[in-house]
């Protein structure tokens, strides 16, 4: 008759396999900050070094809701310039994420004809400022050197 194995026997491989898993989480973090961070700002710079045509793609292409064109392109530039820089830093992350989550949100039900694969990028980049909504920096953010500084655990 063959036996299963324990709960203690399954649970121990599990919890080391979790806690190696749980010690990538500040670079998971990082990872996640920066590529985030260098598609915004790239966008943010691109629609600064042609302000005329971004002016002329709000107003024809991009069908911002409730906004006008030229209010809705300084937003959302002035958000794809500023918002990324937190992001790098680690400052205020939960915010810069949450900027960039409308941003994102917003480029992406306004355009109308969105392919398939545009689609598929915002919504991992929406997945990604997701979790930094969540979960905050990390480990290695000034948001935890600051909480650390200011707050310090109890022990």
């Amino acid at each position: 008759m063959m036996t299963l194995p324990s709960f203690r026997t399954l649970a121990e491989p599990a919890a080391r396999l979790i806690g190696r898993l749980e010690a990538l989480q500040p670079l998971a973090l990082l990872a996640a900050r920066l590529y985030v961070a260098k598609v915004f700002l790239l966008s943010g710079l691109t629609k600064l070094r042609d302000w005329d045509t971004t002016i002329a793609l709000f107003a024809n292409e991009y069908h911002v809701p409730l906004l006008p064109p030229e209010l809705a392109a300084v937003l959302g530039t002035g958000g794809e310039l500023a918002l990324p820089v937190l992001l790098v830093l680690g400052l205020a992350t939960r915010f810069g994420a949450l900027g960039l989550f409308v941003v994102n949100l917003v480029a992406a039900i306004s355009l109308p004809d969105i392919t398939e694969a545009a689609l598929q990028q915002h919504v991992f980049w929406g997945s990604l400022l997701f979790g930094l909504l969540l979960w905050g920096g990390g480990r290695w953010s000034l948001d935890h050197a600051w909480v650390r500084r200011w707050w310090p655990q109890p022990r």
